[in-house]
């Protein structure tokens, strides 16, 4: 991920705080506080000041400054914008969960949501949420992952982890491990190695995607003897797309894949499981790495880590995946604009 200042036609991108009682608005405050963000994008915060001005003092940072939006879509371009989203006076209570915070956190996202699809903006980041606090009859989702990929009716979306050399998508996210095997079919499979090479080649622009796909079993199946998801699914559909011409290798056994520093020879890392490819993401990545989704119209990124509610407060959170969140929206946005210029 770049850091590149992008002087002209500075990208809008909206921000979520997330949970206000997780580190959420911590790690944006953090983050925005750094002045190379001005001059590469216009932020548009989307939450409340009231939120911002509590852990502004919270955190000792009285000369961090910001603008209200007070007219829909009209940003400044030479400051950090925020967007109330609700205008109850909501209780901010660093490390407890709420129904409350998890109703601002949906309020934040909806609004972000709205102003991304009528084009004021160019694309988001959002803050870490608690799924216990925000699922309810209004947001019936696992995560923003699902929720997103319904909300921009996209037929499937792809969960995609984002380092300093590293990029790990996954072929299932947030479902229980007992029922993982039922989702690896062939189908599956090839439309998430699909949307992997189609994200690689559209927002990060590399024309000719190498990919490594992992096993599902223990020793990638060891040959049938440890399971037949990988000779009967993965090593079929493998087959056929590097007939095809597409540099697909694998199944690899996820155990060693990493460690030996086979990752570095690849361009994109294929998961069948959330943990399988994310134990290794944050292992390597960790404080650096960013969540997009891939596969949607609009961009999307959001840090690698949650609420964190043991250290809400405190100012101990570190905001550096929630910059190199920023900074990623910022050189895909900026990715897909030349892309469109060019046809």
């Amino acid at each position: 991920m770049s850091n590149t200042n992008y002087p002209q036609d500075k990208p809008r991108v909206g921000i979520t705080l997330g949970d206000i009682n997780g580190i959420g608005p911590e790690v944006v405050i953090k983050a925005l506080a750094d002045n190379r963000i001005l001059s590469m994008i216009t932020p548009v915060v989307y939450g409340s000041t009231r939120v911002l001005s509590f852990y502004r003092k919270l955190m000792e940072l009285e000369e961090f400054n910001y603008s209200q939006v007070k007219s829909k879509g009209q940003f400044f371009a030479k400051s950090i914008n925020v967007v109330n989203c609700w205008e109850d006076v909501i209780a901010i209570n660093p490390g407890q969960p709420s129904k409350e915070a998890g109703k601002a956190a949906l309020l934040s996202l909806t609004k972000v949501v709205e102003e991304v699809k009528e084009g004021l903006i160019d694309g988001f980041v959002t803050g870490p949420i608690d799924k216990n606090t925000i699922y309810g009859e209004d947001f019936p989702f696992r995560g923003h992952t699902e929720y997103l990929t319904k909300i921009f009716d996209a037929t499937e979306s792809l969960m995609l982890m984002v380092g300093n050399d590293l990029k790990v998508g996954l072929v299932t996210e947030h479902i229980p491990v007992k029922e993982i095997s039922s989702y690896i079919t062939k189908e599956r499979v090839e439309l998430k190695i699909r949307l992997l090479e189609l994200t690689l080649k559209k927002d990060f622009s590399i024309s000719k995607p190498k990919i490594a796909v992992l096993g599902l079993n223990p020793h990638a199946g060891d040959e049938g003897l440890i399971g037949d998801e990988e000779n009967q699914v993965i090593k079929p559909v493998i087959a056929d797309l590097k007939n095809k011409g597409k540099l697909i290798f694998g199944p690899f056994p996820a155990d060693g894949f990493f460690a030996a520093g086979h990752h570095a020879k690849y361009d994109a890392v294929l998961a069948m499981y959330h943990d399988q490819g994310l134990v290794a993401f944050k292992t390597i990545a960790f404080n650096n790495g960013v969540n997009y989704t891939a596969g949607l119209p609009i961009v999307r990124t959001s840090p690698d880590h949650g609420t964190a509610y043991s250290i809400a407060g405190k100012n101990l959170s570190d905001e550096g995946s929630m910059r190199q969140a920023i900074f990623l929206a910022c050189d895909i946005i900026k990715n897909r604009q030349e892309q469109s210029k060019e046809k």
